[in-house]
């Protein structure tokens, strides 16, 4: 074998595989210096083969793995590609979950702190800005835009805002319960107005209501008022000023028909700056009175002015107002076709027989214009009184009301006027006429009114009539006596008043058990909170909870103690328009111990 050194390699073999480097990878280092031998010089020499050889194995490596110019920037630009669509994509999946709508609190929400902003959505989003409404209270207490969720409670703290019951001014929602806490700074009072207020329920209030209550001042200078004030029906309830400077609004729907709700606003006022509504009375405390309760014969100012130069008010004539009972007949305002007096209050109920309507019509209507009808107006009703969920209608200044026909045998019509303007009046004329109309079974009892009740509320102490005729002539009731044994008492609504022991059944009232008591109960709170007498609980809890004796009988309270109540609150349920609810009659007229009890 020949040594390596001697094999001979052909320049020009060498000259076209001459290295290329295009990347800084692959470049070969210097050569480095070797000494120089002899024979080198005429390029013979061991040296000049090894260089030879090392160019000829760096020219086969070379040509097998250096880089390709065209190639590489090939991979650079499909990389760069391939880099800039990931990012694209990260920065999608990002602006998605800024932008996304999420509930607050939804799983994997991050809520941002209170009184900030989200800077990341505020530089992606630019939403242009929401229509103003009526505001609504968020968690901060302040009143924002109304969304799409029907706003219900929250507190608000301004010196100023509105409020409105949920959908407003659509139909509110079945069994809602709202609850908004007003708080105005320390030493300032607050001023609630309802600028519309249609809720559905009777003259008790008892199914929709709304319910204001003045809560102590957070600096203790004016305490709780006894019981909240409770408003229903289609007519606003008065200006409301407290003496704290924390109001809390309680709103309430069942579970049946619904109405349009309420829209309120209130303003942080100082205590000397009270006022009511131009139709209003001021009373001296800050008591606001629509016009009705003003020379009504009840004093309902602290200070006596709303009962105050009543001497002087116009005196109805006589074709002001009375009974009705023809098939058919007519009625005016006072002195018509020329002006009618000032200061007038007229009411005509027409009573027709049973299976007849009533159609009325108006004629020759003038009365003093107003938009909301405040100052002179006829309201027709569709029943024997005057309670705002049998009002048909309201009407003044010029335009014909519409022919108004009842749904049963009874109507009423109130006029009033006020000191102001008069005008011509109206002439009216109505006609019975035949019609299908719901009568009372055998089992049922008609009120006055036409409404039917069971028999077994028929002189049951209770009344259940808005007039209160199935209380009428029952002071000859007796009662079979209990039979039952003593248990304590149970109903936490009546604890602590003086008895502990009970008996059920409760027969005037057929309530098999404690715990029916309790649930019929929750109806009268607002009866038994109010401050207008100091034993109204003890009397409403004996009657629904007897108070038992020791040989399981039960005793009543006595009469003395109902008639005492029922003068003490009858102002106070005027206010809420509600009817003493209990027939003092029926309980014993006795202060024996032995037949009645006292507190």
């Amino acid at each position: 074998m020949k040594d390596f050194t001697e094999i001979t390699l052909c320049p020009e073999a060498l000259d076209g595989s001459k290295t290329e480097f295009c990347n800084p990878v692959f470049e070969g280092e210097e050569p480095r210096a070797a000494p120089e031998h002899p024979a080198d010089k005429d390029g013979t020499g061991p040296a000049a083969r090894r260089d030879g050889l090392g160019q000829q194995l760096r020219a086969q490596v070379g040509w097998r793995h250096r880089a390709d110019c065209r190639f590489t920037w090939l991979c650079v630009a499909l990389m760069s590609a391939i880099l800039l669509f990931l990012i694209a994509l990260l920065l999608g999946i990002v602006i998605h979950q800024l932008t996304s709508p999420h509930p607050p609190g939804a799983p994997g929400t991050a809520l941002p702190a209170r009184g900030t902003a989200t800077t990341a959505t505020a530089a992606i989003r630019r939403d242009p800005p929401a229509p103003k409404t009526a505001a609504t209270p968020t968690e901060s207490g302040l009143p924002t835009a109304r969304t799409a969720a029907p706003a219900c409670g929250g507190t608000l703290r301004g010196p100023e805002g509105s409020f409105s019951s949920p959908n407003f001014p659509g139909p509110y929602p079945p069994n809602a319960l709202c609850i908004w806490r007003i708080e105005v700074s320390a030493g300032l009072a607050i001023q609630l107005r309802m600028e519309a207020f249609s809720v559905e329920g009777t003259a008790s209030c008892l199914f929709d209501r709304l319910e204001l209550y003045e809560e102590p001042s957070t600096a203790g200078t004016a305490p709780a008022r006894g019981s909240p004030t409770r408003f229903c029906g289609n007519v606003p309830p008065p200006t409301f000023n407290t003496d704290s400077n924390r109001l809390r609004v309680t709103f309430v729907s069942d579970s049946s028909v619904g109405a349009p709700g309420f829209s309120a606003r209130y303003r942080a006022v100082s205590p000397a700056e009270k006022s009511c509504a131009w139709d209003e009375h001021l009373c001296d405390r800050g008591l606001c009175l629509q016009r009705g309760f003003v020379c009504d014969g009840f004093q309902d100012c602290a200070d006596r002015s709303d009962e105050a130069n009543c001497s002087l008010r116009h005196r109805a004539p006589p074709e002001c107002g009375g009974s009705l009972t023809a098939l058919e007949g007519h009625f005016s305002t006072p002195n018509h076709p020329q002006p009618y007096p000032h200061q007038q209050l007229c009411l005509w109920q027409i009573s027709v027989p049973l299976g007849h309507v009533i159609d009325l019509h108006f004629h020759n209507f003038s009365l003093e214009s107003h938009e909301e009808c405040s100052f002179d107006f006829v309201e027709v009703h569709d029943s024997a009184g005057t309670g705002t969920a049998s009002l048909m209608g309201r009407f003044c200044g010029h335009q014909l009301p519409p022919t108004l026909t009842s749904s049963r045998h009874v109507m009423t019509v109130l006029f009033v006027a006020d000191e102001g303007v008069a005008d011509e009046g109206f002439f009216a004329t109505y006609q019975a006429r035949n019609a299908t109309e719901k009568t009372c079974s055998p089992a049922e009892f008609s009120c006055g009114n036409g409404e039917c009740r069971v028999l077994e509320s028929v002189c049951d102490g209770w009344h259940d009539c808005p007039d209160g005729t199935d209380e009428l002539n029952c002071t000859g009731v007796s009662y079979p006596a209990f039979g039952s044994v003593c248990e304590p008492v149970e109903v936490e609504m009546c604890l602590g008043l003086g008895y502990n022991a009970t008996s059920f059944p409760n027969i005037w009232l057929a309530i098999p058990d404690q715990q029916g008591a309790a649930e019929v109960l929750q109806d009268y709170q607002t009866l038994m909170e109010l401050p207008c007498y100091q034993h109204l609980r003890l009397l409403i809890c004996s009657l629904f909870v007897p108070k038992c004796t020791p040989d399981g009988g039960v005793l009543q309270p006595c009469r003395a103690v109902c008639l005492a109540a029922e003068q003490r609150c009858r102002q106070s349920l005027g206010l809420l328009g509600i009817l003493w609810p209990i027939n003092c009659n029926i309980l014993p007229d006795s202060s024996d111990p032995v037949e009645c009890f006292q507190p």
